[in-house]
């Protein structure tokens, strides 16, 4: 039976478990402007070639070096953005039920963040980032301005959610999903706080996951990621501990580790996946390519191809889903590889449609997957 069947069927004996589990996400927030870089305009509107690849983007800008030169950047549409608040979105379609506590507005939410809002108990610390995602057809620039998520600390969470208020919330989650550490400045220092004062607080709750995404760490130093993983290894002893990485996150934490270079065939990011895992001594590791996706628990490592769309209507958000579909596998009590087939279906999905599917669409999608 190939892996799409047991995924598939897997899926269909546990969907009805994950409206009863409860998720807590944050803490970022963006609002995201999807724009196309201009190559040759030739009359208004659409009437243009694009820049299509980040190759012919970087020679424009390195052949302006001395001089100037001007990008036009033809909008496409403004949209929630940010690891969390794209990733909650993508646990409700599922269907858990989630608190998100991250960088929505100030005093207001944004309308950006409206429907999440409605859908969610969401709490907002600070106002939102603004990324302008250009998009091409071999990958992503995301030009951030994110000075507001300065004030995302342990302190400010406590005034804005009430610390009896954030005990409770944890304590009822059955996820914790803490993401896009590279881009909140104090979020190691929420990790320890976490570790060292709250959750000692609470009683265990069975099944617990954690989920970390570090979201491209590259800006970040090697001595702030190394500590941050090890703050990350001290979740182990409240719950089962996941990192989910993309292929550079992958490559980037095993530099920082200490590894040398792995392939990125199916056996290379088996590898990856487990020897990290290994090291910080995790319940799981998941290494995400675009083409596929590999992960590694205490009990072996598994690896799924994915339906890899060779023109896909937005790829702004790809990960964050995959993330939520792998981490919706978790607290359903999938396998390894249902969870991956999950997470890749789920990004599947929405490259394809620029929206969260549900569990039924998800059950469609790897029906139908060729």
């Amino acid at each position: 039976m190939e892996f799409k069947t047991r995924t598939l069927q897997e899926l269909r004996d546990r969907r009805s478990t994950l409206s009863s589990k409860q998720a807590i996400l944050g803490l970022d927030g963006f609002v995201d402007t999807i724009v196309t870089p201009v190559a040759l305009r030739a009359g208004q509107g659409e009437n243009f070639t694009p820049i299509s690849t980040i190759s012919e983007f970087g020679q424009r800008i390195a052949a302006a070096a001395g001089k100037s030169t001007n990008i036009e950047f033809y909008p496409r549409m403004d949209k929630l953005g940010g690891n969390g608040p794209i990733m909650a979105n993508a646990v409700l379609a599922q269907g858990a039920q989630v608190t998100y506590l991250g960088a929505l507005g100030t005093p207001t939410v944004h309308p950006v963040f409206a429907d999440l809002a409605k859908r969610a108990h969401a709490v907002s610390l600070c106002a939102a980032a603004s990324t302008t995602a250009a998009e091409f057809t071999d990958g992503k620039i995301m030009l951030g301005m994110m000075k507001s998520l300065d004030e995302i600390t342990p302190q400010r969470i406590d005034e804005v959610m009430g610390a009896a208020a954030y005990r409770a919330a944890l304590a009822a989650s059955d996820l914790v999903a803490l993401v896009n550490w590279t881009m909140i400045p104090n979020m190691s220092a929420i990790f320890d706080d976490l570790v060292s004062r709250v959750l000692p607080q609470l009683p265990v709750k069975p099944g617990r996951v954690f989920f970390f995404d570090l979201a491209d760490p590259e800006k970040r130093s090697k001595s702030d990621l190394v500590y941050a993983l090890g703050v990350i290894g001290k979740f182990e002893q409240f719950g089962r501990v996941t990192l989910g990485l993309n292929l550079k996150e992958a490559q980037q934490v095993f530099a920082a580790l200490g590894f040398g270079t792995e392939s990125e065939s199916e056996a290379g990011l088996r590898a990856m996946a487990d020897k990290i895992r290994r090291r910080l001594d995790l319940t799981t590791v998941v290494v995400h390519p675009k083409e596929s996706a590999a992960c590694a628990t205490r009990d072996g490592t598994w690896w799924v191809p994915g339906p890899y769309a060779a023109k896909p209507l937005i790829t702004t958000g790809a990960g964050d889903h995959f993330n939520a579909g792998f981490v919706s596998g978790q607290l359903m009590a999938l396998s390894p590889e249902a969870c991956l087939g999950l997470g890749v279906c789920t990004s599947g999905h929405y490259v394809r449609t620029a929206q969260s599917p549900t569990l039924g669409d998800l059950e469609t999608f790897l029906a139908n997957w060729k």
